[in-house]
């Protein structure tokens, strides 16, 4: 088998050992094959009672204690995880399943899709079969939004994310979208300029990695239209796609202080 960059993955048989580096590929992992899962990091937070071994952080696992894990499979992404550390687990003798950083909905909804019907030969799992149903047709671009992720610098969505992606099919498009990078880093005037020249009517906050709430966040752009969003339901790939679309469309009606 090959993972979603290319690398061949050889498994003599469905893993009964994991370790999952990546929150959304814990939650789905959990939700589907939930007995096969024996480590995962300190922000893997769903579901919350998961009883394994934590390994530390995503960027930064502890390498040996995935490998004290003794796994037969260790997930990882091309964007979240080192690509030292996945060298390290593969001389090792572990197999390593990387997924892409994935740039819309359906090449996300992909990626799950040959994970688990080829590395854990489960079929398509009825909760990815019902996202791939609710994700399938986009709504209209109705707005432009300007969607921070972090504040200490600000950093926003930029080009090809799958939560930009996520707010093109519930019709909002991204400010950003045409921006070099994934993840610009434009200062303050820059982005309250979105507003002041019409090029955006929206600020989309969510709730992470950056934990934006009422009290911090809008207040640096007065008089602008804003929505506190799920970060989950608008960045993590897995179950929590099943159902979010509604969840979310309700959520960005806009607040203006």
């Amino acid at each position: 088998m090959r993972d979603d960059l290319g690398a061949d993955v050889t498994l003599p048989r469905a893993p009964r050992r994991v370790v999952s580096l990546v929150p959304s590929l814990t939650e789905a992992v959990a939700t589907t094959v939930p007995d096969v899962l024996v480590g995962a990091t300190d922000y893997c937070s769903h579901p919350g009672d998961l009883p394994v071994a934590r390994v530390g952080g995503s960027k930064y696992p502890t390498v040996d204690a995935v490998l004290d894990c003794a796994p037969e499979l260790v997930l990882a992404n091309s964007e979240e995880n080192r690509p030292e550390d996945v060298r390290r687990l593969r001389e090792a003798g572990v197999a390593v399943w990387v997924t892409a950083a994935p740039a819309t909905v359906p090449k996300a909804l992909a990626s799950l899709r040959a994970l688990f019907t080829r590395a854990f030969d489960t079929g398509v799992p009825g909760w990815l079969a019902e996202a791939e149903r609710e994700w399938g047709e986009p709504a209209p671009v109705a707005t432009r939004a300007v969607v921070p992720v972090w504040r200490k610098p600000w950093v926003v969505l930029g080009r090809d994310t799958f939560g930009g992606d996520v707010l093109r099919r519930l019709g909002i498009g991204n400010a950003y979208d045409g921006h070099d990078d994934r993840y610009p880093r434009p200062p303050l005037a820059e982005l309250r300029s979105r507003f002041a020249e019409g090029d955006a009517e929206l600020l989309v906050l969510p709730d992470e990695p950056y934990l934006f709430t009422d009290d911090d966040g809008p207040g640096h752009f007065p008089g602008v239209p804003y929505a506190l969003v799920s970060g989950r339901l608008l960045t993590w790939y897995g179950p929590s796609l099943a159902g979010a679309r509604r969840e979310l469309a309700a959520a960005l009606t806009p607040v203006t202080r």
